[in-house]
């Protein structure tokens, strides 16, 4: 259970950042050693790459409608990744421990990119550009926060990645005017002349 918990929590913050999280398990496994991160994790290659990409989600998140189109490259990437960390936190990937891990971190991370890509489209329908900058750092410190959390105390970092998952799923659900809104703004049809949701 310990196990499926980082996993959930990993997951959580794959589905907002997936490079931060491979950064933030690599760091700390390389930092300190831990008995709970794969030692792939940590090797400079993984590093490497996870923060190039980091880099490039960094700037593209805080552009508004830029933000939008990142997030629907990331629809794949995002949820491969959690599921991809999900089997490495769990052990053996030909393991039913593996495969549960695949499932719970990949299921987790389609669920909060969704509520991240949701929220995005809710704040592009406003025409000030300050909104996304919050929001981006905002999830990025949640994503630090509770993955570096997690790595210690695995239960209690899901147990709060489930209140913010759960919380953003009402959210998504009372702003999907909003969202239907910002989704017309990022195919570029005019907000004035669309009408009603």
């Amino acid at each position: 259970m310990t196990a499926l918990a980082f996993v959930f929590s990993s997951g959580w913050g794959g589905g907002l950042n997936c490079y931060l999280v491979v950064l933030v398990l690599g760091i700390a496994d390389r930092v300190h050693d831990t008995s709970q991160v794969p030692n792939v994790l940590q090797r400079w290659d993984v590093l490497g790459a996870a923060a190039v990409m980091f880099a490039m989600e960094f700037v593209a998140d805080k552009i508004p409608y830029i933000d939008s189109t990142w997030d629907a490259i990331s629809t794949a990437i995002r949820p491969t990744v959690g599921a991809v960390v999900g089997v490495l936190l769990a052990g053996q990937a030909d393991s039913l421990n593996g495969a549960v891990g695949a499932v719970v971190g990949g299921g987790t991370a389609l669920l909060s990119h969704s509520v991240k890509a949701g929220a995005r489209l809710a704040i592009n329908a406003s025409p000030e550009p300050l909104s996304n900058i919050v929001a981006s750092v905002s999830e990025d410190a949640a994503v630090l926060a509770v993955v570096w959390f997690a790595i210690e105390h695995p239960r209690a970092a899901a147990l709060i990645a489930g209140v913010l998952l759960a919380g953003g799923l009402i959210l998504l659900y009372a702003l999907a005017r909003v969202v239907r809104r910002g989704w017309r703004g990022w195919k570029g049809e005019d907000l004035r002349t669309a009408g009603p949701a």
